[in-house]
């Protein structure tokens, strides 16, 4: 079974719109090789419309122009990339195509066929309905530290918890928590009479 793996540049108070308007300050080499092992190990990158019309009007031509990113667009560039729309696209970068049917059906079909890692970078809206699904195995977070304060937050509003555990963390010279979680089973019920015995004890002596 394929693993698919989303990253997400996302604000102390949960933004993850616009990243390109603030999480710049932060990119950092620490940064760099957690973005490259996110999305360059996977042979196959899932979009939504608007993430993947942004990548596609600039690494298509980083590519062209040979400079110090070319190696990554190229990277990008041979991956199999599959853009989740309700509209019909048309393509001009390489080795795009659009996901056909219902989108927890068509993905559920890509983990359970032949390939290697599935990631997606950004697209909101999908990472929301994987996750939700269950169909996400991990969710890295570079959580950068400043407050947006507007924007699109990751988790919208819902009916249903979505549990999860942290596998992995750590921190970047800049300030940047890399946050990795794996679903988790749900919580048992408890209230504060399970809690209290937590609570720090007076000292007896």
């Amino acid at each position: 079974m394929r693993k698919i793996t989303a990253g997400l540049f996302i604000s102390l108070d949960g933004v993850v719109e616009a990243p390109d308007q603030w999480h710049f300050p932060y990119f950092n080499d620490e940064m760099g090789a957690a973005v490259g092992e996110m999305l360059g190990t996977a042979d196959t990158v899932l979009f939504g419309r608007r993430t993947y019309e942004s990548f596609a009007g600039a690494w298509p031509e980083r590519e062209a122009a040979g400079g110090e990113d070319a190696g990554f667009a190229k990277t990008l560039g041979d991956q199999r990339k599959i853009v989740a729309s309700s509209r019909k696209l048309e393509f001009t970068w390489r080795n795009s195509e659009q996901l056909e049917g219902d989108l927890v059906e068509a993905v559920t079909a890509l983990k359970n066929g032949p390939g290697g890692d599935i990631a997606l970078s950004g697209s909101i809206s999908v990472v929301r309905q994987l996750l939700a699904a269950g169909l996400l195995d991990e969710l890295h977070l570079l959580v950068h530290p400043l407050a947006v304060r507007k924007g699109m937050r990751l988790f919208d509003e819902g009916d249903t918890a979505i549990p999860l555990r942290l596998t992995s963390s750590q921190a970047f010279r800049t300030g940047v928590l890399h946050l990795v979680y794996a679903p988790a089973e749900r919580a048992d019920e408890a209230d504060y009479d399970d809690a209290k015995p937590h609570l720090p004890q007076e000292d007896q002596r």
